[in-house]
């Protein structure tokens, strides 16, 4: 696997718009892998993002696998808690909780992945991790006990933002939360992605291509895609 940075990197160099989907392991059975992959084949993806706010399976590593068998596309972590590491994966977004003051997920969860990471050949990619309102509570703020930043404050996001690129964060990630009934405001996008050189991932209540492309011309640099894929998997079809 080449370097997933690099590639991130360079793809907004050349303005080269990037599509994670992303497989919430607690709602993927082990039977419908191969119809998911299929789907995610047929699609324009880039990137598959594993991962979720509290994963109860223990078949986090054999559906990574079974992903790996017929898709090609990188495979990233994208972990609640240092429990969701799989070395089975490519990378892993080794996220801090920026927006919130809650020091388990600022520091203390990734202190305790240290030994784990270190025994596996997973690319590490820091991410500032910032939850928005989007209109209801997500399991994000529920599992982290943190309340995401209002959706109407696009300074003071900004300001954020900017904070985690200056702590040395390679990604920036604006986040409204699993099943949000709201997306991140194209504003909200436009005026974060405008404040950083880092590259920006927008996820969250994001229910259609048009939605997709609204945030790419915002100026989102990976646009994550996980509900609206998880109940339809013609999604991309439509």
């Amino acid at each position: 696997m080449k370097n997933i940075y690099e590639e991130i990197l360079n793809s907004k160099k050349e303005s080269k718009k990037l599509l994670a989907i992303l497989i919430d392991p607690d709602k993927v059975q082990l039977e419908i892998v191969d119809t998911l992959i299929e789907k995610i084949n047929q699609s324009f993806a880039t990137h598959v993002f594993v991962g979720g706010s509290l994963v109860k399976t223990n078949h986090l590593d054999l559906i990574i696998q079974k992903i790996k068998q017929n898709c090609s596309l990188p495979i990233i972590l994208f972990p609640g808690n240092p429990s969701q590491i799989s070395k089975y994966a490519d990378g892993i977004l080794f996220l801090n909780l920026i927006s919130g003051r809650n020091s388990d997920y600022l520091i203390e969860h990734q202190v305790n992945a240290v030994p784990i990471l270190e025994k596996t050949d997973l690319e590490i990619i820091p991410t500032g991790y910032i939850l928005i309102e989007n209109g209801k509570q997500t399991a994000v703020e529920r599992v982290s006990q943190t309340k995401p930043l209002p959706r109407n404050d696009v300074a003071y996001v900004c300001q954020t933002a900017k904070a985690g690129e200056f702590m040395g964060n390679k990604l920036i990630y604006l986040e409204a939360g699993s099943g949000a009934e709201k997306a991140i405001p194209l504003e909200m996008i436009e005026a974060v992605s405008a404040n950083l050189s880092i590259p920006l991932i927008v996820g969250g209540g994001i229910r259609s291509k048009v939605g997709i492309e609204n945030a790419f011309k915002a100026g989102a640099d990976l646009v994550v895609i996980g509900t609206a894929f998880e109940t339809n998997f013609n999604f991309f079809e439509a």
